[in-house]
């Protein structure tokens, strides 16, 4: 859900990289996971925006040197958290590991991660060589089955 990237002040506030659409969206939960942290759970006490990064105190913790063992968590929510996802829409998470086919059933590879770029999200697609394929619904994205881990694009195995 995002990174804390830095201490900012002596009071224990930290920098946040949201990795939510918008941003502010990660503080819609205040009790957060930390993966890679002496401490793994902590709850948002404050935010706020400050210029392009975001800040944030978490209950006791309340000077920089708490706050800097916590640099460079990644920061996690328990799934029973996340909303439901509307029909054809699907976490990242979720994408990531399924097996990837061409509609006429060439294997592609795994799908390792997907970025966003200003137009669309990427599908990262690791097989016998690098693949990025655009998500887009029904234009080159035709099927995603959780239950059997596969999803289905309409991409040239060629390109």
């Amino acid at each position: 859900m995002g990174r804390i990237v830095g201490v900012f002040g002596v009071k224990g506030w930290l920098k946040v990289a949201s990795y939510t659409e918008p941003s502010s969206n990660l503080f819609s939960y205040r009790d957060w996971r930390l993966d890679n942290a002496p401490v793994t759970r902590a709850s948002v006490e404050q935010h706020r925006q400050h210029g392009q990064v975001w800040v944030v105190k978490f209950n006791g913790v309340d000077d920089r040197d708490q706050a800097a063992l916590m640099v460079g968590a990644e920061i996690q929510l328990l799934r029973n958290q996340l909303p439901e996802p509307a029909t054809n829409e699907y976490y990242w998470v979720d994408l990531e590991g399924l097996e990837a086919f061409t509609v006429d059933g060439t294997r592609l590879g795994v799908v390792s991660h997907l970025f966003a770029t200003g137009a669309n999200d990427v599908l990262v697609i690791h097989g016998e060589r690098e693949r990025m394929v655009p998500y887009v619904w029904d234009r080159f994205v035709k099927q995603v089955d959780l239950a059997n881990q596969r999803i289905v694009v309409d991409w040239d195995a060629s390109f």
